[in-house]
């Protein structure tokens, strides 16, 4: 929560919910992110937040960006991103996508499947190429299921495969969970792609390039480790698996880009027990999972809220939306601490939800609008 955020609340007062993102938190993001390891590219993750500031500011300092559709790619150079700074990094892509991004000078393409890769070759011919393996996400608190990636043989036979099929055979990419705690959860996997790299090397095949994706945690409730303990442990696991002979790397932070540089308003709509012996109050909020706090799911993600009333006494509440699904609960497992001084009308600040709010905003569910956004 930074004090112009706060200035800016307190003289515009918006109607309704809305994020504000301090843009000079995101610039101190990057210069962590590049300082940390300074041999490495940073692609920023745009899913997590594709605002046209964000991406022009991050442009504007030499980043390069993860994309995983063509309207990203197209805000990526939109932004002022030239097209090879940018990976098309989703393993899921239509081929026509694939070819008009390959026709506006992308070059750099994902795959995890043969199928996959033989979209590539057909229309992007002599494409360079990375293959995503599996990685558990052990430590991880958003972490990310077996959907992409295929297990590290799987890897070494369909980089020959691009080999023949005339592509040009890149690289590696993992990714360790979003929100990853464990600032060794890099070495595991680095140890693979050192051994899928001598393998391939051994059959004529020379990879560049390992990917290790993004997983760098942002503050929320617990404090986190600095971006330059994970650059120093990363280094470490480098040279122990590659030794003198270092890849080229890159890394794809988003949540630990925008995280921090965000904080949504909102408002107490309701506040209600479901019966008189009930001991637990609910409190409704006029902005829920389909607003963009669809990161509570599961309650994996516990936002830091601040309420007007803190200092008074607290209890245990579940806290909900708005909208008409039984869904929209945030958090009920575990109940979330609450003044019990609070009142419909308060406004409460939801802190660090720069990352995955805006874009996880659903269009006018139940009429709800989209999240207001601005960028200071």
């Amino acid at each position: 929560m930074t004090d112009r955020i706060r200035e800016f609340l307190s003289a515009r007062q918006p109607e309704g919910p809305c994020l504000v993102v301090d843009l000079d938190v995101v610039r101190d993001n990057y210069t962590t992110f590049a300082n940390a390891l300074p041999d490495t590219r940073v692609f920023y993750a745009v899913k997590a937040n594709p605002a046209p500031q964000v991406l022009s500011l991050l442009a504007d300092m030499g980043s390069c960006f993860d994309t995983a559709s063509m309207p990203e790619i197209e805000m990526a150079l939109a932004a002022g991103a030239t097209p090879d700074r940018i990976s098309f990094g989703n393993t899921i892509k239509k081929e026509r996508d694939i070819e008009r991004a390959w026709g506006m000078g992308v070059s750099l393409f994902a795959f995890d499947s043969e199928a996959e890769l033989e979209k590539i070759a057909r229309v992007a011919p002599g494409a360079k190429v990375f293959c995503r393996i599996l990685c558990d996400g052990e430590g991880a608190e958003w972490p990310l299921s077996r959907k992409f990636g295929c297990v590290p043989d799987m890897a070494i036979e369909l980089l020959e495969r691009a080999w023949r099929l005339g592509l040009k055979p890149h690289g590696i990419s993992f990714h360790v969970g979003s929100q990853q705690k464990n600032v060794h959860a890099y070495d595991d996997a680095l140890a693979i792609v050192a051994r899928i790299f001598r393998t391939l090397a051994e059959r004529g095949i020379e990879l560049k390039m390992v990917n290790m994706g993004g997983g760098f945690p942002t503050r929320y409730l617990r404090d986190v480790p600095a971006v330059k303990t994970y650059g120093e442990a990363i280094h470490t696991s480098l040279m122990n698996h590659f030794g003198n002979r270092l890849p080229e790397t890159i890394i794809e932070p988003g949540r630990g880009m925008v995280g921090n540089a965000g904080v949504l308003q909102a408002e107490v709509v309701l506040i209600a027990k479901k019966s008189a012996e009930d001991r637990l109050r609910w409190v409704y909020l006029d902005i829920g999972k389909f607003g963009g706090l669809a990161e509570t799911m599961d309650e994996a993600i516990r936002y830091p809220i601040e309420t007007p009333r803190d200092g008074d006494a607290l209890e245990p509440c579940i806290l909900a939306g708005p909208t008409c699904d039984s869904a929209d609960v945030l958090y009920e497992k575990n109940p979330y601490p609450l003044p019990i001084s609070l009142e419909i009308g308060d406004k409460v600040l939801i802190a660090a939800t720069g990352a995955y709010t805006s874009t996880y905003s659903a269009v006018a569910f139940n009429g709800f609008p989209p999240l207001q956004q601005f960028y200071i």
